[in-house]
């Protein structure tokens, strides 16, 4: 596993996320992660993170031991 630092510029609107760091097998794994966990919040009525993965700017961190896909922590603009 490896930990990324994800991160979009696409929607920067009050209460949204600017990025995360997540734990993830890759680089893709890593994109399709939302700061909220998981994959389902991509479609959102309200969207608190971008539209789509293929706007997400991944940056390897480094290399972990954790076993776990996760996030670690994200960074929520509150408004």
């Amino acid at each position: 596993m490896n930990i990324y630092l994800i991160s979009q510029d696409q929607n920067d609107d009050y209460d949204t996320f600017d990025s995360a760091v997540v734990i993830a097998p890759n680089e893709e794994a890593a994109r399709r992660m939302h700061p909220c966990g998981g994959t389902r919040y991509w479609k959102e009525t309200l969207p608190t993170w971008c539209d789509s993965p293929d706007v997400v700017k991944v940056e390897l961190i480094r290399i972990t031991h954790e076993t776990t896909s996760r996030v670690v922590c994200a960074s929520f603009n509150a408004g």
